[in-house]
């Protein structure tokens, strides 16, 4: 299974046409302690790119932002209610939404973990 990142510092990992979506190590670790997270509704249906979750920490509030079209099929309740578990697990228990994918051929827009860790070396 494959694991994709955004330059938005967001995860997706796809198994058949569903998608877990998450915020990656890199993320939470600029957040610092993790204090509140918004989650979209099931059902809803979203574009790539748009903005569908908070995360808040005791440093800054940040959107999450969907890797890819779809519409929500699930939610994880646990983060809501333990906001922490982000800075536990941020990139496997700790996952934000499922999305049904629309159109898979967007995946293809996204960066595999290499990529990804050569983008964070730009970074700094």
């Amino acid at each position: 299974m494959t694991i994709y990142y955004t330059k938005e510092h967001e995860w997706i990992r796809v198994e058949g046409g569903i998608a877990t979506v998450g915020i990656s190590e890199h993320a939470q670790e600029q957040l610092g302690d993790v204090v509140y997270v918004e989650l979209p509704e099931v059902g809803r249906e979203v574009a790539a790119g748009e903005p569908v979750a908070v995360v808040e920490s005791v440093k800054a509030a940040s959107d999450v932002y969907s890797p890819v079209s779809g519409r929500i099929v699930d939610v994880n309740r646990a983060i809501a209610d333990n906001p922490a578990l982000v800075n536990e697990d941020a990139e496997g228990a700790a996952w934000f939404f499922r999305i049904e994918l629309a159109d898979p051929s967007e995946l293809g827009g996204l960066m595999n973990a290499d990529a990804y860790r050569e983008y964070l070396s730009t970074l700094s």
